[in-house]
């Protein structure tokens, strides 16, 4: 089972947003992410900068306005 850490950059600090999450969903409102057991958590006006596989995170990144 692969479950990712999610983190926003901003100014070169990261902010953990969700821990276990089993799935992530990229749409016109934002990046949906979805764990086991909480509800999914919309994190809007980000994209992705990259993804870890083997350290088990993703890193957003706010979009350019």
């Amino acid at each position: 089972m692969c479950q990712l850490n999610v983190v926003v950059e901003r100014a070169n600090e990261q902010e953990t947003v969700m821990e276990g999450v089993t799935a992530l969903e990229v749409t016109a409102d934002g990046i949906v992410l979805n764990t086991y057991f909480e509800a999914p958590k919309l994190i809007p006006n980000v994209r992705i900068q990259r993804i870890d596989f083997l350290g088990g995170s993703v890193v957003l990144i706010p979009n350019e306005q």
